[in-house]
């Protein structure tokens, strides 16, 4: 019988960065609809992500590009639905945050109508300058790297990131930008689990792993796949959290526990 959290204040974000300083795993999952949000609350997640991976999951795309800004609301004002104790993230879409401000047009829609407290958005570079342009409007900003879904046509694919020296040190010193921009939080998403301890421990703001070892900060899933809903191949970084258990709660009570405990992810779910 895994353990579950029905009810308790909700999180913010300084809850996140005091994780981090306490040396606790932070637990998240991706979710798009009120009824499994509510699930993964009751179930004690920490935080939960709208991702623009809807594209893919919900709608059946081949990439996420597709997702628009009304539909990131909606998702977002679903999920919000269905969350008492947990933080609500949300992806800002492809080409949503070109600029600062359209990005921050975006982001108050995101946080307005669709309830979130937290704006992610992928890359560095450039999106460094929108990153300081919304922290300094009091938006909260999640930054991802590693592979970037965004930039599927540009990296040539859905592949691990920062694999060499170069590469390594390129993604190193992208995650010490977006921290220094004023990003609370960071994703890495298939990145090597070496790389990835490295970053965490150069940061002073969380990291989220997402196929980036178990050093980080704390980890997501996508909650269809601990579920083991996934159709075609499923991705090494994900884990069927379903089998043995018997319900949607205790299969993401007992992810939850995993990520806290340090068993997931192990080293086949890691680059």
């Amino acid at each position: 019988m895994y353990s579950t959290v029905a009810s308790g204040p909700a999180l913010t974000v300084p809850d996140l960065h005091d994780r981090k300083r306490r040396a606790e795993k932070i637990v998240s999952i991706t979710s798009y609809d009120a009824s499994l949000a509510a699930r993964s609350d009751e179930a004690g997640v920490d935080f939960v992500l709208v991702g623009d991976s809807l594209g893919m999951v919900v709608q059946g795309h081949s990439s996420t590009l597709p997702v628009t800004m009304d539909q990131m609301v909606y998702h977002s004002a679903c999920v919000a639905r269905g969350l008492r104790r947990a933080l609500l993230v949300a992806d800002l879409p492809f080409m949503s945050f070109r600029d600062p401000a359209i990005a921050l047009t975006n982001a108050a829609r995101l946080l307005g109508e669709g309830g979130v407290a937290m704006v992610k958005l992928e890359g560095a570079g450039w999106v460094c300058e929108v990153i300081d342009a919304l922290t300094r409007h009091e938006v909260p900003v999640c930054a991802h790297l590693g592979l970037t879904p965004q930039s599927v046509h540009r990296l040539g694919g859905y592949r691990v990131q920062g694999k060499g020296n170069v590469a390594a040190e390129r993604l190193k010193a992208d995650a010490l930008a977006v921290q220094d921009a004023g990003a609370d939080m960071l994703v890495l998403e298939c990145v090597p689990a070496a790389l990835a301890a490295d970053i965490t421990r150069s940061l002073r703001i969380p990291t989220i792993g997402i196929g980036a070892g178990v050093d980080c900060d704390g980890q997501i899933l996508v909650v269809h796949d601990l579920l083991g809903m996934t159709s075609g191949k499923r991705p090494r970084f994900t884990r069927d959290f379903l089998a043995g258990t018997n319900s949607v709660v205790g299969a993401i009570a007992a992810y939850a526990a995993a990520v806290r405990s340090g068993e997931f992810p192990a080293a086949e779910h890691s680059y």
